[in-house]
């Protein structure tokens, strides 16, 4: 089978969060269960510069403004397609923002040409591939789906993945005639969003199937309390929506050969963490005592409920804990953090912006990580605490529910305790799981049986591609080979 992913970001080539994560492991996670997979990625001067040596197979004269070529070859261990088109990718930094931290203007442009690409490959813009199914990650992508349906055969297959149905790529309508879509594209069962136009609208009512990264988001995103005014729409599909749990790469996340860690370990030795909790500490600044260390990787906004973290801060610190937070996001919550950093020097530390090796050097060395979401479609920092032996204390939503097993007595009882649950939007909630979990740290044989199970957990992308495997060749008719899964 053939498939094209269709994504705004893919790493290792660009990467601002899970997205990326997603993008950039699924089409090895695919390869063995018959189907390849390549990704079709704007060309960002990252992407380019990765891309050495990749040849051209198409050129487009008249693209949004300017001219393209398509740009083949393989990068960061993917079959990429990107698209060198300098006056629309050709921006320092963010891929969607500008130096001043506003949307670029024209993202609207910049993306509704992703999907037009898209479309195009499936027509045979390039000799000699034609994907079978297209597979688009939010709303950057959110038009493809919609130039099928609209376009000269819609008999290609798409799929829309939700990573975030809060982003829903919003414009206003006078976009609609730029978009080189029939006017009959414009109404309830295409691109019009109360009187604009919205991309991730687009694709959940254009393609074949829509996914959402875990099974608990595909069943809320349903709600009016997380549907963000498209659950109507999505109810009216329910049959054709799936949840899907993201996996991660294990062989990149690898406490047993982690190359950021100063010391390697798997779930028998989870003891030699210590290590790398000791070079945390110095990196961070933070007194080295022995009470528990808890860290945050993550976006520094409202939807990860910092500002609830902020406001327990204080009981944290007095119940004997120690934080180190890496992120960067709203200004004030920034100052928020910083504030406490100066009440609790030694305790608390910021380093804002986003470092890879040292969110890997994170998840080694502290002792749990916090994550106190208002909603999250499935995060992917759960499952590398998971997969380190720092133990997640996550809200009860989304896919942290899925993936998480409170450390209640029955579970404890049981032996499937993996972590600590809370109930979202609620500071006293938080508090509470983190008092929990610094009275559980202190029992260090129970403590360490929390931590092994979670090394044990499955939480690769080999249940999760046969998922997609499957509804792939469901949607094009044909009958796998089991033979040839891993």
């Amino acid at each position: 089978m053939e498939v094209l992913s269709v994504a705004s970001e893919a790493y290792p080539l660009i990467k601002t969060g899970g997205l990326a994560d997603v993008a950039g492991a699924l089409p090895a996670a695919l390869a063995p269960r018959g189907v390849t997979m390549r990704t079709l990625v704007p060309g960002y001067p990252a992407v380019l510069d990765k891309l050495k040596g990749g040849r051209q197979v198409a050129e487009i004269a008249d693209f949004w403004g300017g001219p393209a070529r398509l740009l083949a070859g393989r990068a960061g261990g993917l079959d990429i397609i990107a698209i060198e088109a300098a006056h629309l990718y050709d921006r320092p930094g963010n891929p969607y923002m500008g130096p001043d931290g506003w949307d670029w203007p024209d993202n609207w442009k910049r993306f509704s040409a992703l999907s037009w690409v898209a479309s195009e490959l499936a027509l045979g813009l390039v000799d000699g591939y034609r994907p079978q199914v297209l597979h688009c990650h939010d709303w950057q992508a959110g038009l493809t789906p919609a130039y099928i349906k609209f376009g000269p055969s819609d008999r290609i297959k798409t799929v829309m993945t939700v990573h975030n149905i809060a982003f829903k790529g919003s414009f206003g309508s006078d976009i609609f005639p730029q978009l080189r879509l029939p006017a009959h594209a414009y109404g309830l069962g295409g691109v019009e969003y109360y009187g604009g136009v919205s991309f991730l609208k687009s694709g959940l009512e254009c393609a074949d199937v829509v996914t959402t990264v875990s099974p608990n988001y595909a069943d809320e995103i349903r709600t009016p309390a997380f549907g963000m005014g498209l659950e109507g729409l999505l109810n009216g599909r329910a049959d054709t929506v799936f949840g899907i749990l993201n996996g991660i790469d294990i062989d990149t996340w690898d406490p047993a050969t982690d190359p950021a860690l100063k010391q390697n370990y798997i779930a028998a030795t989870v003891h030699q963490r210590r290590v790398n909790k000791q070079a945390l500490v110095e990196r961070f600044g933070l007194d080295g005592d022995e009470g528990p260390l808890f860290c945050v990787v993550s976006r520094l906004t409202g939807q990860k409920g910092m500002d609830l973290l902020i406001q327990v801060l204080d009981g944290l610190v007095a119940m004997g804990g120690r934080l180190c937070v890496l992120g960067s996001g709203e200004p004030h919550l920034e100052e928020g953090f910083r504030q406490a950093t100066a009440r609790h020097p030694g305790k608390v530390s910021l380093v804002t912006g986003y470092d890879e090796p040292l969110s890997h050097l994170m998840q080694g060395g502290a002792d749990a990580i916090l994550i106190p979401s208002r909603f999250e479609p499935c995060g992917l920092t759960q499952l590398y605490g998971l997969r380190y032996g720092c133990v997640p204390v996550v809200s009860r939503i989304g896919g942290l529910a899925d993936t998480i097993v409170d450390a209640n007595p029955a579970a404890l009882s049981a032996g499937v305790a993996t972590g600590f649950q809370h109930d979202a939007d609620s500071s006293h909630a938080l508090y509470e799981a983190i008092r929990k979990a610094i009275h559980m740290f202190a029992d260090e044989k129970t403590w360490r049986k929390i931590q092994r199970r979670g090394m044990k957990s499955d939480v690769s992308w080999a249940a999760s591609a046969e998922l997609y495997a499957d509804l792939y060749a469901g949607l094009i008719g044909v009958k796998r080979d089991v033979d040839q899964d891993d």
